[in-house]
């Protein structure tokens, strides 16, 4: 069952998605060679605890950090580690959840380290590219699997493949909510959107295969292949017009 949001609900969510959005986008400023993964964990953490909120993620089914930081073929639910530094020409994916009041906002973003190829450029660019070409669908009338197929139509046009294995998803009270998202299919399909559906729509975009297998950590997950992957997200909520984004900066 899709949660429908009251007003109350999602005016709570939007102070939530703001501490989020603002950690998103200091760390666009931040990323840099030499800098540890864990670093950008503290970070993330320490800006969740400061404003009053709850990081969604530390301990989430034992998860160990506040951020998912992941390298390159990583493709999401990389593990921060003060081993792990960044190199020139990496790129690296940071997940945040804060929860405020008991409802939790959920983005992320991929970034260059440094100066990047232009391939891995084209990936991280055609990736948010993606999200909002499904954005386009998420309003009142349109089913949920228009969001989904036009992703993939943005990310095959341009030559990625989509993530088949992890898919967004429902938030509010719960990290996971109904329904699953995925961002491959074919349009037409699914419940037809209603105002106060919110969402974490999530484009995790690959260079190569869309194959991903999960690391001996039990979190970490890699594209078979070794190609770079990149991820966007944001927490969306569908309204009676425009879908409002609660994770933009």
């Amino acid at each position: 069952m899709i949660i429908i949001k009251s007003q109350q609900e999602i005016d709570i969510m939007r102070e939530s998605g703001k501490v989020t959005a603002f950690i998103l986008s200091e760390l666009a400023n931040m990323v840099r060679p030499g800098m540890s993964t864990k670093e950008i964990d503290e970070f993330v953490e320490s800006t969740i605890l400061k404003h009053g909120m709850i990081p969604s993620f530390k301990g989430y089914n034992g998860y160990p950090a506040s951020a998912c930081v992941s390298v390159n073929e990583e493709v999401v639910h990389g593990i921060p580690s003060e081993k792990k530094l960044l190199k020139e020409g990496d790129i690296v994916s940071v997940d945040v959840g804060s929860t405020y009041k008991g409802y939790v906002s959920d983005a992320a973003r991929t970034y260059p380290v440094g100066t990047i190829s232009p391939e891995a450029q084209k990936l991280i660019t055609v990736t948010e590219q993606s999200f909002f070409e499904g954005l386009k669908f998420c309003k009142v009338g349109y089913r949920l699997s228009d969001i989904s197929a036009a992703i993939q139509r943005k990310a095959e046009a341009e030559g990625f493949s989509v993530i088949r294995d992890f898919v967004g998803h429902g938030v509010g009270r719960a990290m996971h909510e109904e329904p699953q998202i995925p961002n491959y299919g074919k349009p037409g399909r699914g419940p037809r959107l209603a105002a106060g559906m919110v969402f974490a729509i999530e484009p995790m975009i690959n260079q190569g295969d869309y194959e991903v297998e999960v690391l001996q950590n039990n979190w970490t997950v890699v594209t078979v292949d070794g190609k770079l992957s990149a991820h966007y997200e944001n927490t969306v909520v569908i309204t009676d017009g425009e879908p409002e984004l609660l994770t933009l900066a």
